[in-house]
């Protein structure tokens, strides 16, 4: 490992941090030097190896903070046990990179950042929508080669999505705004798939619905289908806002594709193995016609042969949560995962995480995915673990 690759904030601290790519902002630095942390941290931008991980864990950090390219197991998760850690948090919402399993057994929480990439990410999903069905990618393209010699009636003419239908693959915080942005603003009506009823989401477009009436216009509806088929067959627009397991990994491949409209139009911005991408790229040479928005990709950063080459795909580098203001309120709620562990603080309790962004955080842990599994009572005694540990660090 080259020593360049790492700068160290906080050294005076009694704990010990590492985290494995430098994050946005100042707040997470902060947060963490106030919980007497020393801060270790990675500025190269190449993904950390897990033997370059193990090398710098090495035999004595209290926690450590990852990210969303590199694959915490069982053999992190032991060394980080053994060097005396007890505090995890990915930098990124979702956690298909960690082995939570191997986290518990090594009693250590491992925390997330929900909550703030909402909206970030469901404007990134409009984004693409629109880019897809204007064919914006393409007149770009088009315009940079000097090839514009003038207007003509036929000049990449796409697709209008007012008064369309939309199909929601996952309609939980991220799906749910997407929608609500694309019926406030282009009256889409909404098929939604879900395991779960999201009468929130109902509810709302129900009084949106009655709100259009009053002012003379067509309502617009929102109906849930309880298999995806039903929503491929009907849907103009399928956006994916489902979480990567073993139950949604390729949930769209070459037959269900198929299924879609000829003409359709796919967005994903949740993960990319959630697509076959091999069947897409298929499925889009020979259907001209149909339009795929991607963040994020299969192989990530790799992309499946063929598919850069294709117009009727927009491809984008996994930038759907890139605003300052969410990278930087990711980094401070993973900051505060970490350090409340460490100074024993209780899990929050309320879904709304906008107060950890402000000056004066809760004194709360924002949000661990394995607590239910861990137990209050395992992470009351994570938390006394530190807190000896702190008392005896600072009386020496």
């Amino acid at each position: 490992m080259k020593q360049n690759k790492w700068r160290t904030h906080h050294s005076e601290g009694a704990r010990r941090i590492i985290v494995t790519k430098d994050l946005p902002g100042r707040r997470w630095l902060e947060i963490l030097a106030e919980a007497d942390c020393r801060i270790d941290i990675c500025t190269s931008e190449e993904t950390l190896h897990r033997q370059e991980i193990l090398a710098f864990i090495g035999n004595q950090c209290d926690g450590a903070i990852g990210q969303l390219t590199e694959s915490w197991g069982e053999t992190l998760f032991k060394a980080l046990k053994k060097a005396g850690g007890t505090a995890y948090s990915n930098y990124a919402v979702g956690f298909n990179n960690v082995d939570v399993a191997a986290a518990t057994r090594h009693n250590i929480p491992v925390g997330n950042t929900p909550g703030v990439l909402t909206e970030t990410t469901a404007e990134m999903a409009v984004a693409l929508t629109f880019a897809v069905a204007r064919r914006t990618g393409e007149a770009e393209r088009f315009m940079r080669a000097g090839k514009f010699k003038g207007w003509l009636p036929d000049l990449f003419t796409g697709h209008l999505l007012w008064r369309k239908t939309l199909g929601i693959v996952g309609a939980g915080r991220i799906g749910e705004a997407y929608a609500r942005m694309m019926v406030e603003g282009h009256k889409m009506n909404v098929i939604y798939y879900d395991l779960h009823a999201n009468q929130a989401l109902e509810i709302f477009i129900a009084d949106y619905s009655r709100f259009l009436e009053s002012q003379g216009q067509s309502g617009v509806t929102c109906k849930r289908v309880l298999n995806i088929e039903d929503l491929l067959l009907q849907a103009d627009c399928v956006s994916i806002h489902t979480i990567l397991d073993d139950s949604t990994r390729h949930l769209f491949n070459a037959d269900r594709l198929a299924k879609m409209k000829t003409d359709a139009i796919l967005i994903n911005t949740s993960r990319g193995p959630v697509i076959d991408e091999s069947a897409l790229v298929d499925h889009c040479r020979a259907n001209p016609d149909f339009r795929a928005g991607l963040d994020v990709f299969e192989d990530e950063p790799a992309m499946k042969p063929g598919l850069a080459d294709l117009d009727n795909v927009v491809v984008v580098p996994h930038i759907a949560s890139a605003t300052r203001w969410t990278r930087e309120g990711m980094a401070t709620l993973a900051a505060c995962n970490v350090a409340g562990i460490l100074l024993g603080h209780p899990l929050w309790q309320q879904s709304e995480i906008l107060p950890f962004l402000e000056n004066e955080p809760p004194k709360a842990i924002p949000s661990i995915v394995n607590a239910e599994i861990l137990g209050k009572k395992s992470l009351s005694i994570v938390s006394r673990h530190n807190m000896n540990r702190f008392n005896e660090q600072t009386e020496v």
